[in-house]
């Protein structure tokens, strides 16, 4: 054989063995594509896992009577993959897979069992990896279903898929609902408190190792989170259940009433700045309402006649008029205007009686005689008191206050804004802001922003609290502070709140207002429609509660006395009747001094036992069954113990058994420290408190 022909054979050869090579290749690429395809693919899901953030559930929000207002349960979505280990066999599947679907329609009664027989074969038939089950099962359902056929092989053996989604709810559904507010992803800071706290009440995300399987979803690999998610803190707020169930249902009734557009209510604690009830409503349909929109913080508008306090405050304190300067009424001419009373009658009367009866002409002829050639000198009041700024409150959504002054302002109109502005016109104030500024009154001076939220707890134990910020130590003197006062009383007793506000059991202050508003962009003159508020506080003599009513664009009557007081008044008259510290600051009642020998608080039976052994002198008899004492030189006084629910008990002077029996009714949680008596409690006696707060008691 010539080289030549040697080496073609040996390319032939060489080429030969390359092309049968390749023709293997493509063999097993065939074989492995179509044949073991199945095999191989779940092999390469399997090894395909990351870890995956596990959501932690959201924090509690509490009622300030410890109601729970909002909390997260969890609900879960059920999936199947047909091909887990454990019922990869067809006879396994087949065997139990009607079983499994009667389980289900019995449990779900959504579907028959033939119709989730089928769903689950033509899984099986797909080879599919995730079948939906069910939505929106609880936890108790989830534990059911996992004793059915197939998904009681093991966890994941028998292909069940639980995704856990924490649920948010409202025990309470619509109270509050507004303030509660929401999480929104939508909503760059949420809304009300569930928005504000939100850093809070989501808590820490964890870490869950997750592998892929068919159709590119994830299930756990392990049966715990590899870094535990870090559960929400708890919110505790300022409302009080009772009262927000009151003033919504108190509202409501006059809504409907009244056919009106929407209406706020807002009732604040005065000393504490502390809102118990804010209820916004606004009508859907005819005798519909809904809360959806927060009217109480964002509602600017027109305050009408409340205002009228601010602009006989600013009169008093420039001592420019006193109570009994006289003033006329009925009309006063302006240039381009005409101002008249709601009932016009030309008499001259006292600035106090001008108040009362609300007279829009004695304050605009006042204002503007004695601010009218430096109308600057007034609206530095207003901004001295801060009426022009947000309070920055605790919940996002408050509107920016507008208040003019002829410096700032190139709608200041030179011959009406001055007159208008003093009776409540050319101005946007919300509810809220009319409220804290009454409530400053009632406060003896002492202007306070409304807080929503008192604490945030983690595991009962409080680890943040909030007071109320102080935005005006004094807004007047005190003699302009004690007229002030009597004129707003007198609104009440004889003035244009009388028929429908006052009360001969307690003492109410208050002012009426009704105030034109206009017709979104349309103006006034398009419709005439109206704003009708009562604000105030009570009792009067000794403010515990302050409280504003605005309803707006009421059908028929529109008088802020009339359509908003009668609300005011089943408010106030519920919550005095409700509040006994608001009858007396004594928490319990004495009973007696029985000069015996001091004698430790407690129950009692077993101190009636032992100072009978001994012949003491009785206890005076009482319907409580604990005692607190005060040890006198002369013997024991003995205190009545009576137990109020959610209210912090008084164990002081007690031995440790009864103060805890005392403790553990209320729910409470203690950590006690010393021997002996109690010496200090944590919680002051009196103090509203909710189930599993922590109270530190030291004895001795």
């Amino acid at each position: 054989m010539n080289i030549r022909a040697n080496i073609l054979l040996r390319v032939y050869l060489a080429f030969g063995l390359i092309v049968l090579f390749a023709l293997a290749v493509f063999l097993r690429l065939g074989q492995v594509q179509f044949v073991q395809g199945h095999k191989w693919k779940a092999m390469a899901d399997s090894l395909s896992t990351k870890y995956m953030a596990v959501e932690a559930t959201r924090g509690n929000i509490y009622s300030n009577d410890g109601s729970l207002l909002a909390t997260s349960v969890p609900e879960y979505e059920l999936r199947m993959d047909m091909f887990a280990g454990g019922i990869a066999e067809d006879k396994v599947f087949n065997e139990k897979v009607d079983s499994l679907a009667f389980k289900l329609a019995q449990l779900f009664q959504d579907k028959t069992a033939k119709d989730y027989s089928r769903i689950l074969r033509k899984g099986r038939q797909d080879s599919a990896r995730y079948v939906l089950i069910r939505r929106k099962v609880n936890y108790a359902d989830l534990k059911t279903v996992r004793t059915f056929p197939l998904y009681n092989i093991g966890k994941f053996s028998g292909g069940l898929i639980a995704v856990q989604q924490n649920k948010r709810i409202l025990p309470f559904q619509a109270l509050a609902a507004r303030t509660i507010g929401y999480k929104n992803a939508n909503v760059a800071n949420g809304v009300g408190l569930e928005g504000a706290y939100n850093q809070y009440i989501n808590g820490e995300t964890g870490r869950r190792l997750m592998q892929r399987i068919a159709g590119g979803v994830y299930v756990p690999v392990n049966d715990e989170e590899e870094v535990a998610p870090k559960d929400g803190a708890d919110i505790i707020s300022t409302i009080d259940i009772n009262m927000q169930d009151l003033a919504q249902s108190a509202l409501q009734k006059q809504l409907i009433k009244s056919d009106a557009d929407h209406g706020a209510v807002i009732l604040m604690e005065v000393a504490t700045g502390e809102v118990r009830a804010v209820a916004n409503f606004s009508k859907v349909s005819t005798g519909v309402y809904q809360e959806k929109f927060n009217y109480a913080i964002a509602g600017n508008q027109d305050p009408g006649s409340t205002f009228k306090l601010a602009s006989y405050m600013a009169l008093l304190e420039d001592k420019l008029v006193d109570t009994n300067s006289l003033i006329g009424t009925g009309y006063y001419q302006i240039p381009g205007k005409l101002i008249t009373d709601s009932h016009p009658k030309i008499e001259t009367v006292t600035v106090k009686r001008a108040f009362e009866e609300s007279s829009n002409a004695a304050i605009a002829k006042l204002i503007n005689t004695h601010y009218g050639n430096d109308p600057i000198k007034f609206t530095d009041h207003l901004y001295d008191w801060h009426l022009n700024e947000k309070m920055v409150l605790q919940i996002p959504g408050e509107a920016q206050p507008v208040v003019k002054n002829p410096k700032t302002n190139k709608s200041w109109n030179k011959n009406m804004t001055l007159p208008q502005m003093a009776y409540g016109y050319e101005m946007q104030l919300t509810p809220l802001k009319m409220l804290s500024f009454y409530n400053a009154v009632a406060n003896n001076g002492k202007y306070v922003a409304p807080i929503f939220v008192k604490e945030i707890r983690r595991l009962g134990n409080p680890i943040e609290q909030f007071k109320a910020r102080v935005i005006n130590e004094e807004i007047c003197s005190e003699v302009t502070l004690s007229k002030i006062k009597k004129m707003l009383e007198g609104v009440v007793t004889q003035g244009s709140g009388k028929q429908f506000v006052y009360n001969p059991l307690y003492k109410i202050a208050g002012k009426t207002g009704t105030a034109q508003v206009a017709d979104g962009n349309k103006g006034y003159k398009a419709k005439k429609q109206y704003q009708a508020s009562f604000v105030g506080y009570f009792p009067a003599d000794k403010p515990k509660y302050s409280l504003i009513v605005v309803i707006n664009d009421p059908k028929g009557g529109y008088y802020g006395g009339s359509v908003s007081g009668p609300v005011f008044r089943e408010i106030a008259d519920r919550v005095y009747a409700s509040d006994m510290q608001v009858y007396s600051d004594v928490p319990v009642r004495l009973v007696g001094n029985t000069g015996n020998p001091p004698t430790k608080a407690g129950q009692s039976k077993a101190t009636q036992k032992v100072y009978k052994a001994f012949g003491f002198k009785p206890l005076f008899a009482s319907k409580s069954e604990y005692y607190n004492t005060i040890d006198t030189s002369a013997g024991t006084i003995f205190q009545e113990n009576s137990e109020r629910k959610g209210v912090m008990p008084n164990v002081a002077g007690m031995g440790l058994k009864d103060a805890l029996y005392l403790l553990g009714n209320a729910g409470l949680k203690t950590k006690v420290t010393g021997s002996g008596k109690v010496i200090r409690q944590s919680v002051q006696a009196g103090t509203k408190v909710g189930k599993g707060l922590l109270v530190d008691i030291q004895l001795d």
